[in-house]
């Protein structure tokens, strides 16, 4: 598992991030203080506080350098 910080700061991230990672089978979760939720789901993702960046936990090892190469438009540094 890996975990990295990321912004979806607008509706138009938020809905092309979704698209960018529902290609991949793995499970991602988006972690906003106590909550945990899919982030997958769109419905979840506008159920945060998206004013601040958000962790995000990739739930594999295979296929790393991929994942982070579509989560760049995504990523804090």
């Amino acid at each position: 598992m890996k975990t990295v910080q990321i912004s979806l700061n607008s509706i138009d991230k938020v809905k092309s991030f979704v698209n960018a990672i529902t290609q991949y089978e793995y499970d991602f979760d988006l972690i906003s203080g106590r909550y945990v939720i899919d982030a997958k789901s769109i419905m979840g993702i506008f159920s945060l506080d998206l004013s601040k960046p958000i962790d995000l936990a990739i739930h594999t090892e295979e296929h790393l350098d991929e994942i982070m190469e579509t989560l760049s438009p995504y990523l804090l540094s």
